[in-house]
């Protein structure tokens, strides 16, 4: 009988999981238990480095529920993110609603999303933060595979 050594997620591991991000109150921001899993390599910033420390030491099998703060998550809302903009840079086609999330062109021509938080025939508001940001979530996780990378 050969023994298998279970790796550890940790730097430079590739790692298959199932996740759900949930808020306090309970409500699923994003979940892939009813799906297909996903594969990262920790430290490659697909992840958020709070997310990575909790993984740590974990292997095939491990779950957990964690709590992550925002300083840890996706950080904290920085008020020079909201923008405002004149009504007429937006199509007249365009029905703007408070929550629309909308592409937006940076100035290195990359695309940035931002979210509609106010507007009227004059001006349109829109908040660059994560929508995230500011956000304590719980992190469930299952791992599913740790490899070498």
């Amino acid at each position: 009988m050969s023994e298998v050594s279970a790796l550890a997620v940790g730097a430079g591991r590739r790692v298959t999981l199932h996740f759900a991000l949930k808020l306090d109150d309970g409500q699923v921001v994003d979940s892939n238990f009813d799906g297909q899993p996903v594969t990262f390599v920790v430290g490659d910033g697909n992840l958020p480095e709070g997310f990575e420390q909790v993984l740590s030491g974990m292997s095939a099998g491990d779950e957990g529920v964690f709590r992550i703060p925002p300083s840890r998550a996706f950080g904290m809302p920085n008020p020079t993110n909201h923008q405002t903009f004149p009504r007429s840079r937006f199509a007249s086609d365009i029905e703007l609603q408070n929550g629309l999330v909308m592409s937006f062109k940076d100035a290195a021509n990359s695309e940035l999303a931002g979210v509609v938080t106010d507007f009227d025939d004059e001006r349109v508001n829109v908040d660059f933060n994560h929508p995230l940001a500011g956000k304590e979530l719980l992190f469930q996780v299952r791992v599913i595979q740790v490899e070498n990378s």
